[in-house]
């Protein structure tokens, strides 16, 4: 493979909380136009990889590079540059209450670009047609279902043309029929637009239907990095009970 092929490069990440390794010595690469989803139980550091690759928290040492920009001990101005490349869809889609549908979108447009108003709203018009979400512009974040608000979260990443979409527990507190919907938007997005996916999540079964290349973090380290078809034959007993959502094994909760 090509260098410039890996748009996401992770090096000898270490990142700790009281003493304790969440991310400790993690490396991996994210190839352009790659679905790659992080799986593993809770607590294992999934969302905190997340938020180092945005740069929203900062790792103690070690390489990460997005599209060959480096994040970690940049300036707040370069790390901004890097930033519009990524578009972060959280966990509850982290929408502001007191902002209309269309405000929401609009945010990070209004407030780190300086396109008109007019090219604004065209974006966003059409980041909301793009999940599927018509005449709602001027709802409350109140007034939307669980599966709406995340399309909403998935608009205002979108509306920024990220080269990039990190998601956090995308079907998190959805009924299994809509989180079905949003996983095919979430692969028919990537593949119109051709985008680089990342998504973390403990669900397997979610991972496995959209992703390329599935990495399982446990207790700090990368513990398998493959194929969903071969992880599923994974002769790991970690990764196995995992799979298949065993009770007994090394595992202990």
């Amino acid at each position: 493979m090509n260098p410039s092929d890996d748009v996401i490069e992770v090096r000898n990440l270490v990142y700790h909380v009281g003493g304790r390794a969440i991310l400790d010595g993690i490396s991996f690469t994210v190839c352009r136009g790659c679905i790659f989803g992080v799986m593993g139980m809770s607590g294992t550091g999934k969302s905190t990889l997340l938020k180092c690759l945005m740069g929203l928290l900062r790792a103690e040492s070690g390489e990460i590079l997005i599209d060959g920009a480096p994040v970690i001990g940049v300036s707040e101005q370069e790390l901004a540059h890097v930033r519009s490349k990524m578009g972060m869809c959280f966990q509850y889609a982290a929408l502001f209450d007191s902002l209309t549908v269309s405000q929401n979108v609009a945010f990070g447009l209004q407030h780190h670009s300086k396109l008109p108003a007019e090219e604004i709203d065209r974006r966003v018009a059409e980041a909301l047609a793009h999940v599927r979400l018509h005449d709602i512009d001027d709802l409350m974040p109140a007034q939307l279902s669980g599966g709406m608000r995340k399309r909403v979260g998935i608009a205002r990443a979108l509306v920024i043309d990220p080269l990039i979409m990190l998601y956090d527990e995308p079907s998190a507190g959805l009924d299994p029929i809509t989180a079905a919907v949003l996983d095919d938007l979430i692969l028919s997005l990537a593949r119109e637009h051709g985008m680089t996916c990342v998504i973390v999540t403990h669900e397997v079964h979610e991972l496995f239907s959209l992703c390329d290349t599935v990495m399982m973090l446990h207790e700090g380290r990368i513990v398998a990095l493959d194929t969903p078809d071969r992880l599923k034959r994974s002769p790991d007993p970690v990764v196995e009970q995992f799979v298949e959502g065993r009770p007994v094994g090394p595992i202990t909760v």
